[in-house]
């Protein structure tokens, strides 16, 4: 009865939040205006800029916003405790990340569908323009050298699951041909879509895991499960980087918008099964309400606010905001439905992750050396060692188990409800990884046309960056080879991912600060989103030194540099800001500016 009561609460709060604080930023502090003209219709061009209906692109932005990140983030921090993530979450995605989400979609409509980084060169300065589209730069590197990963692993742990994610693809394709080149309808060719991506999850399941095998890429004994598990990492990171390429330089209606829109559902339906599997088991908690020190684990402060991440608030959804939604929307009071609603969504996610691995995992899990453990001791197979133990793959398979033990009380076999939860981490981590390309497209050619290098803005040559320097970090060569030293890096997502939050703040900031808006209810939740970071990037450094690891060290401190500048940027200019206008946009070709653009 707690859980269901846990649920039920959150999500009402969600609820109430998104037609009260949600509706009072929209309407008094942006005032969003539906005549106001939108990036989609005054850059149409068929390829980036494509005039949608909202709940189209509220698929898209909702399942590159949440990744793995809402499921990885809160399946770490509950080693600290259930009730610290659970509270953590529900504040935070209210009061701070759906206000930086729905903030960062709004000044980018009102900036030609400009990337938060562009648009901070013309609220703060050039120079801040330029800092920030550097930080942009490596945190998008180090998204899509991890998200790589974690589908890569994902593949190589839950085989079942792989016929699923890549069938999704030329059905997203059919779609968005249909609908955009024949004027279709969507819903039910995406009701059938879906029908067909669980069929794919039954056959993949039972009679066609997909798999390499112990593929012997590297030294060492050729049937070590290790050794096979790694080869077959490599081998679909390079897979899928080769896929995020051609993602990222088709038109938005041809996969990434139908793709997204058939995540979408698949992920409301994989979540209505969790609810109404813990509807019907109401399992009890069986993890610790609050743990206290943990051996080996960082102090909870301040590091519980930046594991959890995309759960409660997440630098990377501003990218998703300012890079893509903004020029999809085709009418501007959609943006509190898409930014406010889509981060609130991904809040009541992040809750039930923290159900299922702190009362799902409870419900009985059958480890790999056999016998079946249940209550507290279920959970401890997971959580009862030592915090290095806790490991990628370890927090993903919490969610997983414990998300399938709640499917199967609806009745269905256990491997198939695993299988179902296992493709709908796998599916939301290709949204966003394909997603994070894209933005590093536009981060590059911007960087290009910054710093007068025209052979970047060229899309082709700028997603080739961006694939290169991602797949670069992925597969850094590690202990157990090449591919597993990439999650080295996951320590630094974090820490990089929400300093670009705090960021994001400042420029939200100093647009409302020129056009005389009020800005009170931004004060606590952005110095806390520059502070926190910072902090946790000090200790962080300190550690990789004191561990000889010379390389996050060496990217620790360029991400803090920029990081600590773009702030002192901020300060100083943050009094002479009040009431002064920014410089408006330059005028399109043949025409002046119209509307809102240029405010």
């Amino acid at each position: 009865m707690e859980t269901l009561v846990i649920a039920l609460l959150s999500f009402f709060g969600f609820i109430a939040a998104y037609h009260t604080y949600g509706r009072y930023l929209s309407r008094k502090i942006f005032g969003l205006d539906p005549k106001n003209i939108v990036p989609s219709e005054e850059m149409k061009d068929g390829h980036d800029f494509v005039p949608t209906a909202k709940s189209v692109v509220f698929g898209h932005h909702f399942t590159s916003i949440a990744g793995t990140g809402p499921i990885v983030g809160p399946a770490i921090a509950v080693f600290w405790g259930w009730l610290p993530a659970l509270a953590w979450v529900l504040v935070g995605s209210i009061f701070i990340g759906a206000v930086h989400d729905l903030g960062s979609l709004v000044v980018s409509l009102r900036s030609r569908g400009q990337t938060i980084g562009d648009v901070a060169g013309r609220m703060i300065s050039p120079r801040a323009r330029l800092l920030f589209l550097f930080i942009l730069f490596f945190a998008l590197m180090v998204v899509i050298g991890i998200f790589g990963l974690v589908i890569a692993v994902i593949f190589s742990i839950y085989p079942g699951s792989v016929l699923s994610v890549w069938t999704a693809m030329p059905l997203a394709v059919a779609i968005g041909f249909w609908v955009y080149r024949f004027n279709g309808s969507l819903l039910l060719p995406s009701l059938g879509a879906l029908v067909l991506l669980y069929v794919a999850v039954y056959v993949g399941v039972y009679y066609w895991p997909i798999t390499f095998g112990d593929v012997p890429l590297f030294g060492g004994p050729e049937s070590s499960f290790l050794q096979g598990l790694n080869s077959q990492v490599v081998i679909w990171t390079a897979i899928l980087l080769v896929y995020c390429f051609f993602a990222s330089v088709l038109p938005v209606w041809m996969l990434l918008q139908p793709r997204d829109y058939i995540n979408s559902q698949q992920l409301i339906v994989a979540l209505g099964l969790v609810a109404v599997g813990l509807v019907l088991a109401r399992p009890e908690m069986v993890a610790p309400a609050y743990t206290g020190s943990v051996a080996g684990a960082p102090p909870m402060f301040p590091f519980l606010f930046i594991t959890i991440a995309c759960g409660a608030i997440s630098g990377f959804h501003c990218l998703v905001s300012s890079g893509t939604s903004s020029k999809q929307l085709k009418c501007e009071t959609d943006a509190q439905y898409v930014g406010y609603g889509a981060m609130l969504l991904e809040g009541a996610l992040a809750v039930l992750v923290i159900l299922a691995c702190c009362a799902g995992l409870g419900m009985g899990v059958t480890p790999k050396e056999g016998g079946l453990l249940t209550g507290a001791a279920a959970w401890g197979n997971y959580y009862g060692g030592n915090w290095a133990d806790l490991s990628l793959s370890r927090a993903v398979g919490a969610f997983v188990e414990g998300g399938g033990n709640m499917v199967s009380a609806t009745g269905l076999p256990k491997e198939l409800s695993a299988g179902i939860i296992a493709v709908m981490v796998a599916c939301f981590a290709a949204t966003t990884l394909d997603t994070a390309t894209r933005l590093q497209r536009y981060v590059v050619q911007e960087l290009g046309a910054a710093l007068r290098m025209p052979a970047l803005t060229n899309k082709y040559a700028a997603t080739t960056v961006a694939v290169v320097t991602g797949g670069a970090l992925a597969l850094i060569p590690g202990p157990n080879g090449a591919g597993s030293g990439g999650l080295i890096l996951w320590p630094l997502f974090g820490a990089i991912n929400q300093m670009l939050a705090g960021l994001a703040f400042l420029v939200i900031a100093f647009y409302l600060i020129r056009h005389n808006r009020p800005v009170w209810f931004l004060i606590l939740p952005m110095v806390l989103m520059v502070l926190l970071p910072a902090w946790a990037m000090s200790y962080q450094l300190m550690e990789f030194y004191a561990k000889g690891n010379m390389l996050l060290v060496g990217i620790g401190l360029i991400a803090e540099g920029l990081h600590a500048w773009m702030v002192f940027e901020a300060l100083m200019l943050w009094r002479s800001a009040k009431g002064v206008l920014p410089a408006p946009l330059p005028p399109l070709p043949g025409r002046e500016v119209e509307g809102v653009h240029g405010v």
